[in-house]
């Protein structure tokens, strides 16, 4: 039965551990609390309570046990998390139970075989052994190829193919995964990764969900691609992937900064080196979707790119979404025509020293602006502003947004106040993180809010739990002013009853301080009543006009006495104490 190796999982894996493996957490009393991962907010709404190993929302109203965080983060079905959590536990799943074996499943193992035969070849064929000596020439060590799970595809056309196919797997679901293309021409299949250094790509449960194939550089042609990558899968899109963050993560946390390269070698290099907290964009500008995932570990971000970045709008266009999106950014400038990988391996301490002299965005954009042009002319100065004024109108702070507008006018050697005029007729297209959100780039949308009603329900509930006295006084009004919904979950919440919705509550009452719980229940109590005494005024005013008009004046004699009794009733509420 599934239920067998769920209480198995739940039982080894604490819920602080699987959610701090995802995101930054710090204790609050008896539980812990973050910023929710799955919607933007600035003050910590999101607990775990590790008594009742759930965690829940109380911003977006999500919530529920590790299951159900893993599936939310990771996008995954049940199965899928199922999955993922087992390889977390130790816990061994029936292979053969078609509940667990998903689609995902089988995408993941030929992903898995793969790789096992790329690593193979590396190390057993005599092209591999070429290609192992180009990758020790480069800086690498025998254990660190190991550690990434490097590889060598062979020259051939169908080399993993056919050995896919004797391990029992469809060619179909070899494209599925990335792995083959099909001949459109000749109707035939052929493998997408030939003759190529392999580096595979690993989610944050380390496990291969794709490959990037490099070209040896003594087998560079004009007519051959340098990287051939899998194309998005329902494992893999490159947008939402950050190479290394597996095995980073930690070091992001505990260095409180992450520092983004260009490429798989910069990553392998730096971690080799000690560096442990670089992941690499996977070969595209900046996402919304991954800058949410590094958001998870520090607000801290430091680029490495490739020196061209003063004219590459992709990568300034990354600059700015994370910008909005609250990070703190430095630019690691290096030489022309080196690499973080190149700089590293040469001299460890000469990086060390790139980073700690990393640029402000404010400082990077006026030398990189200022360089161009000549401010000592009236066409230097007007171009300097049209550069400039538009990165500072997308700065979310606006003391620093002054900051920068003062240094603009200083460096120019022009009024504050002309500056600013031209600052409020600049014109920028919408927030770029803004628009990701639109487009769903972010988690799911939050459940639709609760009534004021309901909300006032639900206080009284979390009031008792806190001083279960309450539930006395919540008897002697016979429930005859809550819902159906509120009435039940009292009931359940009396005959003792533990589900999501009941944890949930608990976990409520236990992080709020409360001083006096029984005025507040009178206070929230006396607001319910006067909601309910109003709702019914609305419903007996209703009837009384179609009585009228259908000229029945006894109903309407009846109806009035009704409304009369109503309206006192609720007079009295407003002036006495409940």
């Amino acid at each position: 039965m599934l239920s067998s190796p769920i209480e198995e999982i739940k039982n080894r894996l604490n819920i602080v551990d699987v959610v701090q493996s995802y995101i930054k957490i710090q204790k609050a009393g008896a539980n812990y609390r973050a910023l929710c991962p799955f919607h933007s907010e600035k003050k910590p709404s999101f607990f775990i309570s590790p008594t009742r190993q759930i965690w829940h929302c109380f911003g977006c109203n999500f919530g529920g046990d590790i299951f159900k965080f893993v599936m939310k983060i990771e996008g995954v079905e049940f199965g899928d998390a199922l999955r993922i959590l087992a390889q977390k536990a130790g816990v061994e799943l029936k292979r053969q139970d078609p509940k667990i074996r998903t689609e995902r499943q089988r995408l993941y193992e030929i992903s898995e075989l793969a790789c096992r035969f790329f690593e193979k070849q590396l190390e057993e064929s005599e092209a591999g052994e070429e290609t192992k000596k180009y990758l020790l020439n480069r800086g690498l060590k025998e254990e660190t190829i190991k550690k990434w799970r490097l590889g060598y595809a062979p020259d051939v056309w169908q080399g993993l193919s056919n050995f896919l196919i004797s391990k029992g797997y469809k060619r179909e679901e070899m494209i599925k995964a990335g792995l083959a293309v099909k001949s459109e021409k000749k109707e035939s299949y052929f493998d997408r990764f030939r003759a190529r250094i392999i580096f595979p790509v690993f989610d944050l449960s380390s496990q291969v969900i794709g490959f990037g194939g490099r070209i040896l550089e003594n087998k560079k042609h004009d007519e051959v691609a340098k990287y051939v990558n899998t194309p998005n899968t329902l494992l893999y899109d490159k947008s939402h992937v950050l190479y290394g963050l597996n095995k980073a993560g930690i070091e992001i946390r505990k260095k409180n900064n992450c520092v983004l390269v260009e490429g798989y070698m910069d990553v392998i290099i730096a971690n080799q080196a000690g560096f442990e907290n670089v992941v690499a964009a996977s070969g595209t500008a900046l996402t919304s979707y991954q800058l949410n995932i590094l958001k998870r570990y520090s607000d801290n971000l430091l680029t490495a790119f490739d020196m061209d970045i003063a004219g590459d709008t992709a990568t300034k266009r990354g600059i700015d979404l994370a910008q909005s999106s609250g990070f703190n950014i430095k630019i690691i400038t290096m030489p022309e025509d080196k690499d973080p990988a190149d700089v590293i391996s040469q001299n460890p301490q000469e990086w060390q020293d790139f980073v700690l002299k990393a640029k402000t965005i404010h400082d990077f954009y006026f030398e990189d602006t200022f360089s161009k042009f000549d401010k000592n002319t009236l066409e230097g100065k007007k171009e300097i502003a049209k550069a400039l004024l538009p990165v500072i109108k997308r700065i979310p702070n606006k003391i620093e947004q002054n900051i920068w507008l003062k240094d603009l006018a200083t460096s120019l050697g022009v009024r504050e106040e002309d500056v600013l005029e031209e600052f409020f007729k600049t014109k920028i297209d919408p927030p770029l993180f803004a628009l990701a959100q639109k487009r769903g780039v972010e988690s799911e949308t939050p459940l639709a809010p609760k009534t004021r009603r309901e909300l006032l329900e639900e206080r009284t509930i979390v009031l008792a739990i806190k001083c279960p006295a309450i539930f006395n006084l919540i008897q002697e009004e016979n429930l005859s002013f809550f819902s159906p919904q509120a009435v039940k979950l009292i009931e359940r919440l009396q005959n003792g009853e533990k589900d999501d919705e009941i944890n949930c509550l608990f976990l409520k009452a236990e992080i709020e301080q409360i001083d006096n719980p029984e005025n507040e229940f009178k206070d929230c109590l006396r607001e319910i009543k006067s909601m309910v005494i109003k709702d019914k005024l609305g419903a007996i005013s209703n009837e009384i006009k179609r009585a009228e008009e259908e000229k029945n004046f006894i109903k309407v004699q009846e109806l009035v006495q009704q409304f009369n009794q109503y309206s006192k009733s609720r007079h009295d509420l407003e002036v006495s104490e409940i």
